[in-house]
């Protein structure tokens, strides 16, 4: 079995995969070395493969590269894919991952996956396996945190998947209105974009708030091409460590 790690901004996501099966994932703040211990003990786990966001490592991960075949997930590792990114050094490997990822689970199809987590990301691959790059923008949290931060009279709000309205009638609905639509509309502008000459697209969601951009997106035009893969990262960091051991 296969132990595969996903070092995000905020948070760590573990998963068991048995071969392409998810067995199990879980989600942590903070990681140690208990942790780790009892994925350990509860799998007959016989490698690993990391992907960290953050440059530094945690005495953890020395720990468990004492107990079992230790890959670090790198730029190198896309088989199937073409890299034309113009500054590879700078791609962050979430993103690289995911792409590996839906080229891996969808083969041949021109592919938008959007990402929703700290930051919502974009990236385009397309039927040949090409990957050009994409876009990024805030997060939904972040997008609340904003508004309360940098100005002096908005409350922090959350995100509210029943709220539907166009416009608000209170501050509150105002900044959902503003943030949870604003969203809304650069998800299908940007799936607009990349939905060029009637070419078919398959669009795929990922990440924590995959749900709620499907519930945004669940009476626009693009609904029946959407699928959704909360752990695609996860899922395609599997797919590198075995294509890297072909």
């Amino acid at each position: 079995m296969t132990l595969v790690i996903d070092i995000g901004n905020t948070y760590t996501k573990i998963a068991v995969f048995k071969q392409d099966e998810l067995l199990h994932t879980e989600q942590f703040e903070n990681v140690d070395t208990a942790i780790i211990k009892r994925f350990l003990n509860d799998y007959q786990v016989t490698r690993a493969i990391i992907s960290s966001v953050k440059k530094e490592k945690d005495n953890w991960q020395a720990a468990l590269a004492k107990k079992v075949a230790l890959t670090v997930f790198n730029r190198e590792m896309t088989k199937g894919i073409t890299n034309h990114y113009l500054t590879p050094e700078t791609l962050g490997l979430d993103r690289l991952a995911a792409v590996v990822g839906v080229n891996y689970l969808y083969p041949g199809k021109n592919s938008l996956v959007i990402s929703g987590g700290t930051a919502i990301t974009y990236d385009w691959v397309d039927a040949g396996g090409n990957y050009f790059g994409g876009s990024i923008s805030p997060g939904l949290n972040m997008r609340y945190k904003a508004l309360n931060n940098y100005t002096a009279g908005l409350p922090l709000i959350e995100a509210d998947e029943a709220f539907t309205g166009n416009y608000g009638n209170s501050t509150a609905a105002a900044i959902r209105s503003g943030v949870q639509n604003g969203i809304k509309y650069e998800l299908t502008g940007f799936i607009n974009s990349y939905k060029k000459d009637g070419q078919e697209l398959n669009i795929v969601l990922s990440g924590g708030d995959s749900i709620f951009f499907d519930t945004l997106l669940k009476n626009s035009i693009f609904a029946p091409y959407i699928k959704i893969e909360p752990f695609l990262v996860l899922k395609g960091l599997n797919a590198a460590i075995y294509n890297n051991n072909d």
